[in-house]
Parts: C-alpha cells; structure tokens; sequence
C-alpha cells in the first residue's frame, strides 16, 4: 500500500534546481539539428521518387489506342480517314480523340517521335480558311513539300513547330508538331 504523501514534508526546490524543460526553445536549435529534421523529411521523399522512376514507370509518357477514334471517324463518314501505317515501334501515341468542331469534324492523334518530340496528325472537314488559322496559329505558307499522296505544303505553326498541309476538296490533313521536319514527313508519308 502507498503512504500518502504530506506537501508540507516534501522537500523544497530552488529556481536553479527546476527540472529541466521537455525541449530547447527555438533560439536553442543549432544548424545541425534543422539539416536532420530536414534529412528525415528528405529519405523517405526520395525513396517514393526513386520507387515511381523505377517500378512504376514515371517518367514514361501514356499511351493510347488510336484505333476507337478513327473507327468513329470512319463510321461517321464526315471525311476520308487516313491512319499511319508502318510507322516504327519507337513512335508512341500519347492522344487519340474524334469530336465536333466549330464548322464540321476533326480528328487528332498526338504522337510522341522517337527522338522525343511532339507531333500531332490532324484530319478534318473543317473549311480550311478556318482551320489554318486556328491550328497553325497564324502560321505562313512556305512552300511545297515533295510528298507522295498529293500536294502537301510546308508551313510555320505556333512557337517553335512547323506543319505539313495537305488541302483535299473534302478535308484538310495537317501533320504538325515541334519534331525535325524529317520526322513530320515520315508521320505524313506513312498516311494510308
């Protein structure tokens, strides 16, 4: 059994015999004590890093089946569908979408080139006066490309990218994109 314990026979304690406090205050942390607090914040950042580049993938782009968009373009009829054949393994389709558009139908398949770089095909029976302008961004005609499969004309797009534009009296086909323009031509050739 315990005895209890009288307050008035308890011994006395000084100010200098405080018990010290739990933690230092904030004046009293050094330098060395914030870069551990920070390096256990940091280990476990750069662990799930390391595990999302390793295992999962992560810094490898998505890609899509381009095939239901253009089997609704085809369905629909609203213009001749072409799809790239015979393109290499290392061309990736990142985006793949058939919708209506402000003056008719457009199709759009994004693609990512082997060396890295965005283009897009872009078919549709959008009257091209106003196509153009919104695709290319103001883009000027700079010639005809030498391309089989019709009368393809090289043109500057928005920023830093080019296009190939092939004009049909029922669509307008337009390979665009910041790749080199030998990649554009083998995305354009490569059309079936």
């Amino acid at each position: 059994m315990v005895e209890p314990v009288d307050p008035d026979s308890a011994p006395a304690v000084s100010a200098d015999q405080a018990a010290p406090s739990a933690g230092r205050s904030r004046s009293d942390r050094s330098p060395r004590d914030m870069a551990l607090s920070l390096l256990v914040l940091l280990v476990p950042i750069a662990l799930l890093v390391a595990f999302y580049r390793g295992f999962l993938g992560g810094e490898q782009p998505t890609t899509v089946d381009p095939a239901p968009a253009v089997e609704q373009a085809r369905a629909e009829g609203a213009f001749p569908v072409s799809r790239p054949e015979g393109l290499g393994s290392d061309w990736r389709t990142v985006s793949a979408r058939y919708r209506a558009e402000q003056g008719g139908m457009t199709l759009r398949i994004g693609y990512l080139t082997p060396e890295g770089r965005g283009a897009q095909l872009v078919e549709s029976n959008v009257p091209a006066d106003k196509l153009l302008p919104t695709e290319l961004s103001g883009g000027q005609p700079q010639g005809p490309a030498d391309l089989p499969g019709g009368t393809w004309q090289r043109y500057t797009a928005r920023s830093n990218e080019q296009a190939l534009v092939l004009l049909e009296p029922d669509r307008t086909v337009i390979v665009i994109g910041d790749a080199r323009e030998d990649e554009l031509r083998e995305l354009a050739v490569a059309l079936r």
